[in-house]
């Protein structure tokens, strides 16, 4: 038999590498004495619906669909709404007119993400009476230099203790 080679060099020994990895992840994980041994696949898209799909986009939305559907789970399409006031409903609808075009489709698993603010936001002031979280305030002339910082854009004057 032939031996294959790849950019002409001899193929190593023993089975060929995957060309995904995260395909091999899910398998190992779902497979009998996996940690989610018996579970469904379950998978999210999240777009920030300000714009067109893009290439990245596409990609992850494959990974993401496409992972759901290999291994017969479920993938929910969950718009990334981080503030739902400026959103456009062009955009939430082009992206799921884009999403059907490359042949995927989420069922009734459509969601916004602002649809869960008031729960995420309990959720993680209960982390932090736990101690499991903590909130981290800055000095104002810190975050005015450097502007990833939030704390600049709130009051001072606003200070739950949380998030």
């Amino acid at each position: 038999m032939a031996e294959e080679r790849i950019n002409g060099a001899p193929a190593a020994e023993g089975p060929a590498p995957s060309q995904n990895f995260i395909h091999e992840f899910i398998a190992e994980d779902i497979a009998p004495g996996g940690r989610c041994a018996g579970m469904q696949v379950h998978t999210r898209f999240p777009p920030e619906p300000n714009g067109y799909l893009h290439i990245g986009h596409c990609k992850a939305l494959i990974i993401d669909f496409g992972s759901a559907e290999k291994f017969g789970g479920i993938c929910n399409l969950r718009m990334d709404d981080t503030n739902p006031a400026k959103e456009d409903t062009e955009f939430v609808e082009a992206i799921q007119e884009d999403i059907h075009w490359l042949g995927f489709d989420w069922g009734d698993r459509f969601f916004y993400g602002s649809d869960y603010f008031d729960k995420t936001y309990e959720l993680a002031v209960g982390l932090i009476k736990k101690g499991l979280a903590y909130e981290k305030e800055f000095p104002i002339n810190w975050c005015r230099a450097w502007p990833m910082c939030v704390s600049s854009r709130r009051s001072s004057s606003r200070s739950t203790g949380a998030m």
